[in-house]
């Protein structure tokens, strides 16, 4: 989905810092990765970050530098920084920059939040979960650590944890597309498409250029027998970002559904082409490429 703002609190001592702070914020530091879809099989959410050379360049990260050299006791100059790093998929940089700026100010609830997703790119949900905990102790409003800290245990098969942490984010009103998506998953898992098809609605008013929510509606309308809003909704994700092998294997779902054997296998192949480790894919197109040739 959407990448989200870097959360960095308003300076109010002074209005020059305030507008400096804003110039930091270069980069959007929140993101979801891929979402695995396999026919009506619950799709999958991460938080990997996304590289984007402009927001993770050197000179972005040197002119950040700069700043902090002037600053070596602001905190806020360390969370962006760290914020630049993880765009650049330096993921330790980043825990060390998060790590100094929670030195400078250990009430600083959104730098162990940054911190939390840094661990969670390295493969430390632990460690991660550590720090959302904390966000969340020291400010238990906080919606960014109730997703983010939900899907971890969704994944971890967390289940009921991670339903709370979502649900409770939905009740603060959080205006983030991931908490009802990811709520939506949840319902896709247990058998409740209606409301998993409601979530995801949700989440596409919110994200209305996110592709993945509409990958998980569409799994439900197949879930349901809706091939039509299922196929609609892939194709719509495709026209939003074409290089995702999950959209392409779910369009190909339905031309399989279909009898469309020719135009599925085309489109598993695309899939894999995008992603050849996308196991989907490679068995759609296994299946349907050996029906057509013979």
């Amino acid at each position: 989905m959407a990448d989200m703002t870097l959360h960095i609190p308003a300076r109010k001592d002074n209005a020059n810092r305030r507008t400096r702070g804003r110039a930091l914020v270069t980069a959007a530091w929140l993101g979801l990765g891929a979402f695995a879809l396999a026919g009506c099989n619950t799709t999958t959410s991460d938080d990997v970050i996304r590289v984007e050379k402009a927001q993770g360049s050197n000179e972005n990260i040197s002119s950040l530098t700069a700043v902090i050299n002037q600053n070596p006791q602001d905190p806020e100059g360390y969370n962006v920084r760290g914020s630049a790093y993880g765009r650049a998929g330096n993921f330790s940089a980043a825990v060390d920059d998060f790590s100094k700026a929670i030195e400078l100010n250990p009430r600083f609830y959104q730098a162990y939040a940054n911190r939390a997703l840094a661990y969670r790119n390295i493969g430390q949900p632990a460690e991660a979960v550590n720090d959302y905990n904390m966000a969340l102790k020291l400010n238990p409003s906080y919606d960014v650590a109730l997703i983010g800290r939900g899907n971890i245990y969704r994944q971890a098969g967390r289940i009921d944890e991670a339903f709370n942490d979502f649900n409770q984010a939905i009740q603060l009103d959080t205006t983030d597309g991931r908490a009802y998506h990811n709520r939506g998953l949840i319902y896709q898992k247990r058998g409740q498409h209606e409301k998993a098809i409601e979530d995801f609605a949700k989440a596409i008013s919110l994200s209305p250029n996110s592709p993945e929510p509409y990958n998980g509606r569409g799994i439900s309308y197949v879930a349901l027998g809706d091939d039509e809003n299922a196929f609609a909704d892939f194709n719509h994700a495709i026209e939003l970002n074409d290089k995702m092998a999950e959209s392409w294997a779910n369009q190909a779902l339905i031309y399989e559904r279909r009898g469309d054997l020719k135009k599925a296998a085309k489109s598993y192949a695309h899939a894999v082409g995008l992603d050849p480790k996308y196991q989907p894919a490679k068995d759609g197109l296994a299946r349907t490429r050996g029906k057509v040739a013979s």
